[in-house]
């Protein structure tokens, strides 16, 4: 698996990828798919969030496979030294193949050569698989909690406790 810095002839494949990040993270939201959908405006919506990506700068690794299959792609937002994971997404047929683990130390080599030690990621509590993904690489400290009201109408199915405080998790 070769991993390397996306380039502008990746961008149909990459956007059909930034699609399927999009609807793994709705998945997480809505379970039964009642709320999603897939239509040509979701993949406009994935082509405009890469369109944004590539505007702001930001590094974009692919996980190219030896026939030239993009397999996934991880988005890293630069501030300073700080490095952000903003998106790490691998097609199903290629998990658990390390392809992850591939893209992620990119972004952690990306941190350390920016004068940081670590990448930091916004995760959704109900996302298991990247929880547990980031726990296997030593993730394990949580120093940021990000809050907000409830849509109207939403069920919120878990509770989550932090310290001494407890709120509802999606």
């Amino acid at each position: 698996m070769n991993i390397r810095l996306a380039e502008t002839n990746d961008a149909p494949v990459l956007a059909g990828l930034v699609q399927g990040f999009r609807d793994a993270l709705a998945a997480l939201r809505d379970p039964y798919g009642v709320l999603r959908s897939s239509s040509p405006a979701d993949l406009e919506a994935a082509r405009a969030e890469l369109a944004d990506y590539i505007e702001k700068r930001f590094p974009i690794y692919v996980a190219e496979d030896a026939s030239g299959v993009l397999a996934g792609y991880l988005v890293c937002r630069v501030d300073g030294d700080v490095v952000w994971a903003e998106s790490l997404y691998v097609r199903p047929e290629y998990r658990r193949q390390g392809v992850g683990s591939a893209l992620y130390a990119a972004a952690e080599h990306l941190a350390r050569s920016l004068g940081g030690d670590t990448p930091y990621n916004w995760v959704d509590p109900n996302n298991a698989a990247m929880i547990c993904f980031l726990q296997q690489r030593g993730y394990t400290v949580l120093n940021l909690i990000e809050l907000r009201r409830p849509a109207p109408g939403e069920s919120l199915p878990n509770r989550v406790n932090v310290g001494a405080f407890e709120f509802e998790g999606h």
